[in-house]
């Protein structure tokens, strides 16, 4: 588990790991209505998503305008998953300084293994040394498209 509470403050702007600012009716109905890989998320999903999971929230007079969960057993494993900036703040360089955090975090030096999945952000994440997996072959997986249809 974290062991202290991760703040960066920039230009009026805050990232924080504390839960107790998360905006759960905000990541719910963004990951629910605005992401490809979320549509209709139950509420209750996500607050247990968040529950088990490393979280960033970033924060604009303390409204919450992003968001990344980082899903890590803090030694050896860190799944980066869930990240957004509403669209209202998007053009601003807010999701590279939420990922100069995430991989910046003491928590999470160390490890052995990041991954993350995205369709649209490749350039993004290769600027902290994402690539394509170099053995896709050694990964399965059992993939629901979209359990929250039903």
């Amino acid at each position: 588990m974290e062991t202290n509470i991760f703040e960066q403050p920039k230009n009026g702007l805050l990232i924080s790991t504390d839960k107790a600012k998360l905006d759960l009716n905000l990541i719910h109905q963004h990951l629910s209505t605005s992401t490809y890989w979320a549509q209709n998320i139950p509420i209750a999903i996500v607050k247990k998503s968040i529950e088990r999971s490393l979280c960033f929230g970033i924060y604009e007079n303390k409204s919450q305008v992003g968001f990344a969960r980082v899903v890590t057993d803090y030694a050896t494993f860190a799944w980066i998953s869930d990240v957004f900036v509403i669209y209202t703040h998007k053009g601003r360089g807010l999701s590279k300084w939420l990922m100069d955090c995430i991989m910046s975090h003491p928590d999470m030096q160390g490890l052995r293994r990041w991954i993350l999945a995205t369709r649209d952000a490749h350039g993004l994440y290769a600027q902290y040394g994402f690539k394509p997996l170099e053995k896709p072959e050694m990964f399965m997986e059992i993939m629901m498209p979209n359990p929250y249809d039903k």
